[in-house]
């Protein structure tokens, strides 16, 4: 029923190298979104480049198939790789995405028969703690493409969005951390130490 996809591609500018294997408590940072989030998938998938890295990882490694398109094109090989109906699409530097909340998302994008089930925080929407119905996203997100579009969320008016507020998602996250993702080492390192605690 669903597939989890880890966006994995990017090029990590601020990090100053490939955050995604950088170590989070002993563990490569997408290990860590792996473990949080692989009971709830039938199939488990990672967007990045093959490397030996990634392959250690022991799951699919899937390479982006438009490089230079930022997420949009990561979702893009998200969705054609995919084998089940429903994808989680997730960034590899968000240590404490929650399951339970993705599980929600999913529930909803069935029972409501929605094409996409996306939360939404104080910053705005998360795109990529989010669910998308493949047979419906797939080709809209193709022709936001070939439209040159960049934005992660350019392509929404073209299909059934449900967005929940803050409040529908704050009972899955009573901490507030849910989308907290990391860019920097010094974000990294508070990560860490509010993982330990």
């Amino acid at each position: 029923m669903l597939t989890l996809a880890i966006l994995a591609g990017g090029k990590s500018q601020r990090m100053g190298q490939d955050k995604a294997i950088m170590p989070f408590r002993g563990e490569a940072l997408v290990r860590r979104v792996l473990d949080r989030l692989a009971r709830l998938a039938a199939e488990v998938i990672v967007i990045a480049p093959v490397s030996q890295e990634y392959l250690s990882l022991g799951i699919r490694i899937v390479p982006d198939w438009l490089p230079g398109r930022g997420p949009l094109g990561g979702l893009y090989t998200a969705l054609f790789a995919a084998s089940h109906p429903a994808v989680a699409a997730v960034a590899c530097d968000m240590p404490f995405v929650s399951a339970d909340l993705l599980a929600h998302l999913r529930d909803l994008l069935f029972s409501d028969n929605m094409d996409v089930v996306v939360p939404s925080s104080e910053r705005g929407l998360e795109p990529l703690h989010a669910i998308y119905r493949r047979e419906t996203c797939l080709p809209a997100v193709r022709e936001a493409l070939d439209s040159g579009e960049q934005r992660l969320i350019s392509w929404f008016p073209r299909v059934k969005v449900r967005i929940l507020t803050p409040e529908e998602t704050n009972p899955f996250d009573p901490h507030g951390l849910m989308f907290l993702n990391v860019n920097t080492p010094d974000e990294l390192a508070q990560a860490e130490k509010i993982g330990r605690r």
